[in-house]
């Protein structure tokens, strides 16, 4: 019988150890975790997104900041900001909503991020950190983190002997999922786009991780009996059934065969994608813990 990977109720459990750690920091040391979220333009999908964290960061009990900036917005200006909430002793956590405007840069403004309240884990400091093994000191990148948690809930934090596949090398998703199944004692693979018979790579995996922003690419034959599954996909696809131009989310595994196959899986919607929010709250509070000197919570 395959297991069905909750990430509801996994991203739930996560944003309880966070509230209490929240209330513990107002109740002991007078302080609120702060997190400012940035968001420029009009793009409907970002802000939907960025509402979503800064209702989730009240409900933990967070100082929750949003600036919505307009579309117009320079480059200047909005490194200004950033530089701005650098500075402000109530800010914990910074995170810059992408994608930005095509007229802004992206990069040297999430490098502006002090590393320290870099809640994405996008600064190359943090980014490198995480290669270098050192997890006790940096912020890791909110997707990656919360789908180990998810692997952890099958297999537990050691993973000797196993074998992972993670299908995908981007610095948002792919490598820092790499770096972090190896810092759990696996034994990682990372295929692309350009890998050679990819099926076969995928057969030999006890973890397979897919994040290729392709609909349905991982098929049953590519996964090993009795594995574990983790789709990161997030895909929009047409869905006829629904009635005409409707559409639905669908991962990066063909989930209905695949789950005949695999050991465990994770569902698209309701799998990997709850825990990015989740650990984005998680790092917040890790970060206004360690600006106060105070011990980091286990999620």
């Amino acid at each position: 019988m395959t297991t069905i990977i909750d990430g509801k109720v996994a991203a739930a459990s996560v944003i309880e150890t966070v509230t209490s750690t929240a209330a513990a920091l107002e109740r002991e040391a007078g302080v609120k975790p702060g997190l400012a979220v940035v968001v420029v333009g009009n793009d409907p999908a970002s802000h939907t997104y960025v509402n979503s964290k800064s209702k989730m960061a009240k409900q933990c009990g967070f100082n929750s900041v949003q600036h919505s900036l307009p579309e117009e917005t320079t480059q200047e200006e909005l490194e200004k900001l950033v530089a701005e909430l650098n500075a402000d002793p109530a800010i914990h956590g910074i995170l810059v909503q992408l994608p930005l405007p095509k007229h802004l840069k992206s990069e040297p403004v999430i490098q502006s991020i002090t590393p320290e309240k870099d809640v994405d884990g996008l600064n190359v400091v943090n980014a490198g950190k995480l290669a270098t093994g050192d997890l006790g000191t940096g912020l890791i990148s909110c997707t990656p983190a919360g789908a180990l948690i998810l692997i952890n809930r099958i297999h537990g934090t050691d993973l000797s002997g196993l074998n992972a596949v993670v299908i995908g090398r981007s610095n948002l998703f792919g490598k820092p999922m790499a770096m972090l199944l190896l810092s759990s004692n696996a034994t990682v693979t990372m295929a692309h786009s350009r890998s050679k018979d990819l099926p076969g790579i995928c057969r030999g995996a006890d973890i397979l991780v897919a994040a290729v922003g392709r609909p349905n690419m991982v098929k049953a034959d590519w996964v090993k009996p009795g594995a574990t599954v983790i789709d990161v996909g997030i895909n929009r696809v047409p869905a006829p059934e629904k009635g005409e131009g409707k559409t639905k989310i669908t991962g990066d595994v063909a989930y209905e065969e695949c789950a005949e196959v695999a050991g465990a899986i994770t569902p698209v919607p309701g799998g990997v994608g709850p825990m990015t929010i989740a650990m984005l709250m998680a790092n917040t509070v890790v970060a206004a813990c360690r600006s106060l000197g105070r011990p980091v919570p286990k999620f």
